[in-house]
């Protein structure tokens, strides 16, 4: 069983000049734009921040529905950056471009003079944009081959590690850690075993085409995969995914994106976030239903917790009391229409909220 296990990881990487599947660059939509401006319900001469400008479209509809609105245009992208200046010299005065993660932007704002309780609205445009996933060189997507990147900030923190550099090096037990928390993967294990296994006997993965034809042959080349809807997708799709949120703290750097928001909003500001899967959406939810100590989102729901552990009521009553109103009782979802116009929206979930304590 080893020897054939070697001899598929052989095979597999030999076929790296083979045929690969090219598609038309997608047309950069914002998802779900009419909803959003809906419960934002922008004014004129208010203030906002686009956390996630992306390629502008959210930010655009602002405008649109307030022409004299204001925009902080926030992205860890610098081709998105390069965006939102040329935004900003199209509406002078409106739009502020700022390059950075979230929680690099108190400082930032800092240096605006925005102050804590002086924003209208925040919007939350999670995962990638069409923009990473139509360039192959970024390395995030499965279907164009390229050189196995996936950071976000491509070159602007150039000691950050690349997809490709992680996993050269990475222990195989941290490995399948990594694709079973942050991809959900139920065969992290032997993905990560096979993964380190072609490093050390073959050579290091260092494409999309490689890492994806390597998933491919660890379940056989007619297996098929499904996503939580049951429709078809690449069995590589959750490696892919646990390893670009793995490069890029995507995780810390929403939930501490939702407490910049908590302490930036006025009172009455409102918040919008679109997720695009359940790791992203449990912690918008934990912290819009108050299920946060010490700025985290807990680990487990509230009624999960031990019956035996007793803490002091001043913690629970921090715990328990959320800051945010629900402006939906459900969540929302892109309709029929939408998912058919852009199907990148066919997963997004919108929740909206607005600040109250």
């Amino acid at each position: 069983m080893l020897f054939i296990r070697k001899l598929n990881c052989r095979l597999v990487l030999a076929r790296i000049q083979g045929r690969w599947c090219t598609t038309e660059p997608t047309r950069h939509v914002p998802v779900m734009a009419k909803e959003t401006i809906q419960f934002l319900k922008p004014r004129n001469n208010e203030l906002f921040i686009d956390m996630t400008f992306g390629a502008g479209g959210h930010t655009r509809e602002i405008l649109k529905a307030a022409p004299s609105a204001k925009i902080i245009a926030l992205d860890r992208d610098p081709v998105a950056h390069e965006m939102a200046l040329a935004l900003a010299d199209k509406f002078p005065g409106q739009i502020y471009p700022i390059l950075g993660w979230f929680s690099e932007l108190p400082q930032k704002l800092e240096e605006l003079g925005i102050r804590q309780r002086s924003i209208d609205g925040m919007i939350f445009d999670f995962g990638c944009s069409s923009m990473q996933f139509d360039e192959g060189s970024r390395g995030f997507s499965i279907s164009k081959d390229g050189p196995l990147d996936m950071r976000m900030d491509k070159e602007r923190c150039p000691d950050a590690p690349t997809a490709a550099e992680i996993l050269a090096k990475i222990d195989e037990i941290d490995l399948a850690r990594v694709l079973k928390i942050y991809g959900e993967e139920k065969h992290a294990k032997k993905i990560a075993g096979a993964i380190v296994e072609a490093r050390n006997t073959i050579k290091k993965i260092e494409t999309t085409k490689e890492l994806a034809d390597l998933v491919q042959s660890c379940f056989g080349s007619d297996s098929f995969g499904l996503d939580k809807l049951k429709r078809p997708s690449h069995l590589a799709t959750k490696t892919f995914q646990a390893l670009r949120i793995f490069v890029n703290n995507e995780l810390n750097e929403i939930n501490y994106g939702m407490v910049l928001a908590q302490h930036y909003l006025k009172i009455g500001g409102k918040m919008i976030t679109i997720t695009f899967h359940s790791l992203e959406d449990t912690i918008v939810k934990r912290h819009i239903m108050g299920n946060v100590l010490n700025d985290m989102a807990n680990k487990l729901p509230l009624r999960y917790n031990s019956h035996i552990i007793c803490h002091e009521q001043e913690v629970m009553e921090t715990v328990m009391k959320s800051p945010w109103h629900q402006l939906s009782k459900h969540v929302i979802v892109p309709t029929y229409e939408e998912v058919e116009d852009n199907p990148r929206s066919r997963s997004a979930k919108l929740r909206a909220v607005v600040l109250v304590d």
